[in-house]
């Protein structure tokens, strides 16, 4: 499979997409591939559960509304769910830190105002580098994270001389696709998967053990490319930005691997 400029308005007419992960996230990016001209199937294969210490959570909530924090840090857009569904008033004094431009989006969309987003390196990594820069005094700061999130930011705050509360917001978990969606990853109908996370990786090598040579693999960003790489993907495409757009321009790049009535629908 070879990448080949878009001779076209609509550079993926023809393509079947998977689309990893469903609810509000996936209506819009199931909408974004239909303005490009491709067919996307909607095959949620994480969720996302309860904490399973809520009371832990609770406490860091009500200790963040107070004003006890001086920096709250998002990771991903369902930390952002989590904080509307507490219904949780972040004081003006607390500056509030997004991973990248979806989660920063996440948090304005909800009313939240959002401070710092990395400017060159969209990882937890990144944001705790230019936290690090610009505070260089002790800060209290408040991490919401998922329970299978490696603490990197905490970790790198921490040894700075920051005072770090790491609170797990979430669990991930896998959800089981339908017979008729594996088999149809497995004969090639579907041409192209969307790997938005460490986890959609582990899912997509876990629940499609069989995928085809054509079948374009396409990582949101680095980071993502290197942990689908580890659960042993063969990432082909990969987004020089952690967005969808980005995401879904990379994959515009590449020709179809087959035509599109090979098929029987």
């Amino acid at each position: 499979m070879t990448a080949t400029e878009s001779k076209t308005e609509r550079p993926l007419d023809g393509w079947r997409v998977l689309v990893p992960r469903g609810g509000p996230w996936g209506d819009g990016v199931a909408a974004s591939l239909r303005a490009q001209g491709a067919v996307p199937v909607v095959a949620p294969l994480i969720n996302f559960a309860p904490t399973t210490d809520q009371e832990t959570l609770d406490a860091a909530l009500d200790r963040l509304q107070s004003g006890h924090y001086d920096w709250l840090t998002v990771t991903s857009a369902t930390t952002v769910d989590v904080l509307f569904a507490h219904r949780v008033e972040v004081p003006r004094k607390t500056k509030i830190a997004a991973v990248g431009e979806t989660t920063a989006a996440a948090l304005q969309a909800v009313g939240y105002e959002v401070a710092l987003v990395p400017e060159l390196d969209n990882s937890a990594a990144g944001m705790a580098e230019q936290m690090i820069a610009l505070e260089p005094d002790a800060r209290r700061v408040l991490s919401l994270r998922s329970e299978i999130a490696k603490p990197v930011l905490s970790v790198m705050l921490t040894e700075a001389g920051h005072d770090v509360d790491s609170v797990i917001a979430y669990r991930t978990v896998g959800v089981p696709v339908t017979e008729r969606i594996r088999r149809d990853v497995e004969n090639g109908r579907i041409n192209a998967i969307l790997i938005t996370s460490g986890s959609v990786a582990s899912q997509v090598r876990e629940q499609f053990p069989e995928i085809p040579d054509t079948t374009l693999l396409a990582a949101i960003g680095p980071r993502t490319a290197k942990d689908a790489r580890k659960a042993g993907l063969p990432i082909a495409a990969i987004a020089n930005k952690q967005t969808v757009d980005a995401l879904i321009d990379t994959v515009s790049h590449f020709t179809l691997p087959h035509a599109a009535d090979e098929f029987a629908p």
